[in-house]
């Protein structure tokens, strides 16, 4: 019989994201069905991040249209891992460039099922605005990452299967299909590749309501953090269908700096400058 997955989360931030395939440990080889072996898979690239406390860091993302023309903006992030097993994770980004839109902070709260807490803060209107689960599959300030790409991306949020194994540049990666549970998804699947020997994504497809490829994401210059904690410091989402990408490059990343909850409040979302 196929188990629901259980609420925890496989991915820190943007990832977006905080995605998603490996290596014959204990969990798969238990695991009987194609559906069992997904989830097997997921949980135990979630289990390998338990305990990273919170972080931040700064990035950098640059918009390119299909014509080449680009614009970068800069941000820092903040996130917290929330120990409660049926919630998601906490994450604030704070705009810095370009001045046009410095001072503006999105603050996530994930959700397993429910549709996940999201408010903008619009320092030109001097307000904190509550973003609505249908407008989740909108662009992040117009980028090809979605709002929803912007939660950490919680196990228990799918449903899994693991398709194959594929090799991916020099290392081999499982390969798993992954189906939203929560409503208002602007996906109906992703298929993601983790390589199998430290359970790292490396590569997300994203199809739209009608099953199309929408993007890919890529996710490389891995660093290891603790002797334990990966995180990829580059991000590049192409969308197939615009012909527009979204490149984001981490620096400055720091683990268990010590956060607070009331680091990650709607008031923080205004005293974010």
């Amino acid at each position: 019989m196929f188990n629901k997955p259980q609420p925890h989360k496989y991915l820190t931030n943007l990832a977006l994201g905080t995605l998603l395939g490996f290596a014959l440990t204990a969990p798969q080889v238990l695991a009987e069905t194609a559906e069992e072996r997904g989830l097997a898979i997921i949980s135990e690239a979630d289990r390998r991040d338990d305990g990273y406390g919170d972080s931040t860091a700064t990035m950098k993302m640059t918009l390119k249209n299909r014509h080449g023309d680009s614009s970068s903006r800069e941000m820092r992030m903040k996130t917290k891992e929330v120990l409660d097993k049926t919630l998601g994770d906490k994450a604030l980004i704070v705009f810095d460039q370009p001045r046009d839109v410095k001072g503006t902070a999105l603050l996530s709260f994930t959700k397993i099922i429910d549709p996940d807490d999201q408010w903008l803060y619009l320092p030109a209107l001097k307000r904190v605005k509550r973003i609505a689960s249908v407008n989740k599959s909108g662009p992040f300030v117009g980028s090809e990452f979605a709002f929803e790409d912007m939660a950490s991306q919680e196990v228990g949020k799918y449903t899994y299967k693991y398709l194959r194994n594929d090799p991916c540049g020099e290392m081999e990666c499982f390969v798993v299909e992954s189906y939203p549970r929560y409503k208002h998804s602007g996906y109906t699947k992703l298929i993601g590749w983790l390589d199998t020997t430290e359970y790292r994504t490396q590569k997300i497809e994203y199809y739209d309501r009608k099953n199309a490829l929408l993007k890919t994401l890529v996710l490389s210059d891995y660093h290891q953090y603790f002797d334990r904690y990966w995180r990829p410091h580059s991000l590049v989402m192409q969308n197939h269908q615009s012909g527009k990408v979204s490149s984001i490059v981490w620096s400055d990343m720091k683990l268990q700096v010590g956060l607070k909850d009331s680091d990650f409040t709607k008031n923080a979302l205004k005293r974010s400058k």
